[in-house]
């Protein structure tokens, strides 16, 4: 066959032209002496926010966001096959264990070669980058834990770095519990505020070493940098498919060639880096969120500006990671300034303060913290019953709780569709919790073993709202009501159970068979409304009853254990409460009501319904305290040269206005007291859409406030967020307290910050704080405490007065990217309204120095209420067939009042978790800020410990080789030796006596012998 002439001529073009091919010099480690420019690959991956955690997985609705995890982890792979100089961090492993599960054999293997080397390096670990504001410390433990764990088994490593960079201000509890106490070396993140941030690039000071414990102090500190803007790479460096950032043209024979300019741009913004940074070490974050899709055109470009940036000489570029570049900052072997506390609040600038989140989503933060409280209790269980490989177990919930912990989940701050995919992800995992726990129980309270163990235990998930089917059966028959109570403390806890029920003629019998005293309260016609609404919304049917009444009693319960109460019908009924109807009038404005059948009485004015004393005699507390209702309403930014809305994050108020001038002036019913022998209730109508009901219980020094509020109107257009006031006389001098996440309690000075002069531009929103546990107050003579049920916004805005922040609903978007406004709403047979939310808190008055073993030991009950099991008995049958109490430990022990079990939990390999901690900080309390003792074989008494290893925090390595390999920092201005901190010993394997100082948290592998024992199960 003939070729013609020009396919010829085509061929031998080609044959002898020159390659283009370009090889980059990608190798270049660090160079001393010159000025080190660590380019690190990443992206940030938000485990939900606009869309929910699988659509960002799998790349599906992309009309609100295109993203798909899928395709950067697709494709970063090959990208790092293609240059072994090339490196990669990845952070959130809910989407890693995701795209893990798909891979061939073949793939695992190469990204384990790929990790192994130090090409891709997995840093922080946790399911999510959790939020720092709103989770409990728990919570932040377990979803790390989830994510070390795996980490650990698939890969073999630790990870060294925490990489918190997304997080919208940054708590004291991440830096020394979540970052030394894991084991990382380092700590990056890159939200502080504007103010804070201008102050430390001017001081070199971005970079620190951060002690966030003062108990702890530099035996928990950990290097910490702030970015010098946020994480994202310097302007004119993007290279994700369509940026506008000029690529890197090195081809002569093309028009556009830039590569002077490229190299003189980067060696610019080098050194404009260099010039706010201490040694001659910068880190750029090259990525962004979902960035690396199509990875190449990052590493393409990267690749590039190494190769010509050191060919030009003036400073050195290099492939790294956070763990390269924190190498590289200890071994200059500076000294550096000293951070304590936290970075709250966050403002990124004038007038847009980041601490409206801190409330935003109420209904979700107290979904998430009772789901928290129920997964550490069914864990209990599990390991009292045994791991089951086929039946029911906490992991799913495990996994729900760990994404939930997502700095835009809990924190409030996604789309509406999102937040309901993280309930409907909680509600699944509680599902199976829940059939774990009542085989559990079943298991426990059988007499004859789990194998004969038949008893249908039932629960109630919707008892906050009145709703429960299992007790709102009828006695008349001879039916009897079986209620199984288990405690998840460590110690013996009494406390008041409440029941609906249909019928007052009952009767309630304790473990022993024995009549115990009881009260009938009548459930309000606004709890029923709210019972029958919400129910429907939820179950997707209106219950066809409804109770009449509150059943109350005191329920005691051993640690660890539960005890069985029986509900009966009788001829006579309950201790009726007794209602007193106090009118609003113009008569004796003198009148008072005292509430309280034990030692606190609350003292309300009867003409204007309002709390006006605090009594405890036992205390000698005689305290004035009023408590009231507010609302801001929401900026809308429309009066601004750059417009800034209230919103999902920012707390931005335009006039603070008292709800009490909204009451009618007529003849009201401002106040309903019920009175009983175990507790008292004050009933308060504030208006059409808040609704109080305040207890004080016989055996309790402590007020406890249920609140209901909602729909917030909205009708005049305007978003509002609602507040209650609790003032007092208390000279507080600008100074309150409030928790870290839980733990540590941090002072706070309104108007003021340590690091820097604040300039005031907001004093209602730059002094408001997260509060997980509680918020305090003191002067020389008094405290006022409160603790809350879940997260909540607050602050003392004026000396002697603590407001919390309970509820918002706001109709503009705040422009931070959720593009929403927080305009929640229920909707029932296409019939929406406004979310009513549903809380608690609870209020205490001591005297100085007296009111911290309240905040701790309550706190814990807080956090672990009893949990309720239910039953129904014929006859006499349940005393032959079950039995009536158990406890987990031995029956002489509990542990310390200064101590809980945060964590025992029976793993998949058969090793179990135990975590313990110290509740109290140094100084905190004269007898219980002191090192604790916990004896573990009485803790386990029917086992016997074979093995036990002392591990970090995250129990993914043993201690003692953490801290052979923890990096210590210079800290500047101190001593070459540091004060020695108060730790517990390594624990003695044949004492088994574990000593916890105070704010430890120690760690636990164990691996059991069973001894035959008939009571073991």
């Amino acid at each position: 066959m003939a070729v013609p002439l020009y396919l010829l001529i085509l061929l031998v073009g080609v044959l002898c032209g020159e390659s283009k091919f370009m090889v980059y010099n990608t190798s270049q480690s660090i160079v001393p002496g010159k000025l080190n420019v660590h380019l690190v690959p990443h992206t940030h991956d938000d485990v939900g926010w606009l869309k929910t955690v699988d659509q960002y997985y799998v790349g599906s609705n992309n009309s609100i966001q295109g993203a798909c995890v899928q395709n950067v982890l697709d494709s970063v792979v090959p990208a790092l096959l293609a240059d072994k100089n090339r490196k990669f961090i990845y952070v959130e492993q809910a989407f890693f264990q995701r795209w893990w599960r798909d891979q061939s054999e073949t793939v695992q293997s190469t990204v384990k070669q790929l990790v192994s080397s130090g090409q891709l390096e997995l840093i922080n670990g946790g399911m999510c980058m959790h939020d720092e504001a709103v989770p409990h410390y728990i919570d932040m433990i377990d979803q790390t834990t989830l994510g070390h764990r795996f980490i650990k088994e698939e890969f073999g490593i630790t990870p060294r770095i925490g990489w918190q960079i997304d997080p919208f201000g940054h708590s004291a509890v991440q830096a020394y519990l979540l970052g030394a106490e894991v084991g990382f070396d380092s700590l990056f993140f890159g939200r502080i505020d504007y103010q804070d941030r201008a102050k430390r690039k001017a001081e070199k000071s971005l970079e620190v070493v951060w002690r966030g414990s003062k108990s702890l102090s530099s035996s928990a500190q950990i290097f910490a940098g702030a970015f010098p803007e946020n994480y994202e790479p310097p302007k004119g460096f993007y290279f994700e498919v369509n940026d506008d950032s000029p690529v890197v043209q090195d081809d002569r024979n093309l028009f556009d060639y830039n590569v002077q300019d490229r190299v003189n741009d980067f060696v610019a913004a080098a050194l404009s880096q260099a010039n706010i940074t201490r040694t001659n070490h910068i880190m750029w974050t090259m990525g962004t969120d979902f960035k690396y899709q199509y990875a190449h055109t990052w590493f393409r470009q990267m690749d590039k500006l190494i190769h010509y940036v050191n060919q030009d000489g003036r400073i050195n570029a290099l492939y790294s990671t956070p763990s390269i570049y924190t190498d590289a900052k200890y071994a200059t072997n500076g000294s550096w300034p000293i951070k304590t506390k936290d970075f709250f609040p966050y403002a990124d600038r004038v007038n847009a303060y980041w601490t409206g989140y801190f409330t935003s989503r109420p209904a979700l933060k107290g979904y998430v913290r009772m789901m928290s409280g129920y997964y550490l209790a069914a864990r209990q269980l599990e390991f009292f019953n045994g791991r089951s490989k086929s039946g029911p177990n906490t992991d799913s919930l495990g996994d729900a709780l760990a994404i939930a912990q997502h700095h835009d989940a809990v924190s409030g701050t996604e789309k509406q569709h999102v937040a309901d995919d993280y309930a409907k992800r909680l509600s699944i995992g509680y599902k199976e919790a829940e059939d774990l726990v009542a085989e559990s129980l079943a298991c426990l309270a059988s007499k004859t073993g789990c194998q004969n163990a038949v008893t249908k235990f039932q629960q109630c998930p919707l008892l906050n709202i009145s709703y429960c089917p299992p007790s709102e059966i009828d006695l008349s028959s001879g039916k009897k009501l079986v209620v199984v109570v288990y405690n998840s403390l460590g110690w013996t806890r009494e406390d008041v159970l409440r029941i609906p029920v249909i019928d007052e003629n009952v009767t309630v019998w304790d473990s022993s068979g024995q009549e115990i005293e009881s009260q009938i309260i009548p459930i309000s016609n606004g709890s029923l409304g709210i019972r029958n609404y919400y129910s429907a919304a939820y179950l997707g049917k209106a219950p066809s009853l409804s109770p009449a009444y509150w059943l109350a009693f005191s329920a005691s319960v051993p640690p660890l254990g539960f005890s069985t109460y029986t509900i009966s019908s009788a001829k006579r009924t309950a201790a009726a409460s007794k209602r007193q109807t106090f009118y609003k009038s113009r008569g004796n404005k003198n009148d008072i009501v005292e509430v309280g059948p034990g030692n606190l009485k609350l003292v309300y004015s009867g003409n204007e319904g309002e709390l006006t004393r605090y009594i405890n005699n036992k205390r000698s507390v005689n305290a004035s305290v009023q408590q009231s209702y507010s609302f801001y309403l929401a900026h809308d930014g429309s009066t601004d040269l750059e417009p800034q809305a209230a919103g999902a994050y920012i707390f931005r108020p335009n006039g603070s206005f008292s709800i009490k001038s909204e009451r009618q002036q007529t003849l009201q019913v401002p106040l309903t007291v019920y009175r009983g022998p175990i507790l008292d209730e004050v009933h308060q109508t504030i208006n059409s859409w808040i609704y109080q009901i305040t207890r004080v219980y016989k055996g309790k020094e402590h007020a406890e406030v249920e609140f209901t509020v909602g729909p917030i109107p909205i009708d005049d257009g305007i978003g509002k967020e609602i507040v209650t006031r609790i003032s007092t006389n208390i000279k507080s001098n600008k100074t309150f307290y409030t928790d870290s996440s839980g733990r540590d309690f941090i002072e706070r000075i309104r108007d003021y910050r340590a690091d820097w002069s604040l300039q005031v531009n907001q004093p209602v929103a730059g002094n408001y704080y997260p509060i997980n546990l509680g918020i305090y107050m003191k002067d020389t003579n008094t405290e006022l405490s409160i603790l809350v049920d879940r997260s909540v916004g607050g602050s003392s805005i004026v000396d002697g007065q603590v407001e919390l922040m309970l509820h918002r609903r706001l109709l503009h978007d705040d422009s931070r990217g959720v593009a929403e406004a927080l305009n929640e709403t229920v909707c029932v047979h296409d019939e929406c309204t406004g979310l009513t939310i549903q809380g608690k808190y609870y209020l205490r008055v001591d005297p100085q120095g007296e009111a911290a073993k309240w905040r701790r030991s309550f706190g814990q009950q807080i956090y672990s209420p009893f949990l309720l099991a239910f039953a129904e008995q014929d006859g006499d049958k349940w005393e032959s067939s079950h039995v009536p109490t158990f406890s987990g430990v031995d029956a002489s022990y509990s542990l310390p009042e200064n101590v809980a079990m945060i964590t025992l939990q029976e793993l998949q390999d058969g090793k179990v978790l135990l975590r313990l901690a110290h509740l109290y900080e140094i100084e905190e309390d004269q007898d219980l800020s002191v090192m604790a003792s916990v004896e573990l074989k009485k803790l386990f008494p029917n086992k016997t410990i074979s093995k036990i290893s002392e591990m970090s925090l995250s129990a993914n390595q043993e201690r003692a080789e953490m801290l052979k390999k923890r990096l210590v920092w210079k800290v500047e201005g101190s001593n070459d030796v540091e004060p020695t901190v108060l730790r517990g010993r390594p624990i003695d394997p044949s004492e088994l006596v574990v000593e916890l100082a105070p704010m430890e948290i120690r760690t636990f592998s164990i691996d059991f012998n069973y001894k035959s024992s008939t009571s073991e199960r």
